[in-house]
């Protein structure tokens, strides 16, 4: 079994949410912000190999998704509940 798609949302306001997914077979996790100043979303793409530098590209997104979505930045443990969610789809 395998997670392709979770919908998450933050702690900030309405309209600040997030879709996480793998397309197919790649290589890539595919994370789409959206928050009232980007209705449409922003696109952000991080390497589903943890291998390759230890996690710390995943730990980067999770930081970035965590301050986007909860509109501030937190302190590790709310790092980490969007980083567990990354790494559903990580290799």
């Amino acid at each position: 079994m395998r997670t392709t798609r979770i919908d998450l949302r933050g702690d900030a306001s309405d309209g600040h949410y997030a879709t996480i997914t793998r397309p197919g077979n790649g290589d890539e996790i595919v994370v789409k912000v959206f928050t009232p100043e980007s209705p449409r979303g922003i696109f952000r793409n991080v390497s589903a190999n943890i291998e390759a530098d230890g996690g710390e590209a995943i730990f980067k997104m999770a930081e970035y998704l965590q301050e986007k979505l909860d509109g501030v930045r937190g302190t590790n443990s709310m790092i980490h509940d969007y980083l567990r969610e990354l790494q559903r789809f990580a290799d």
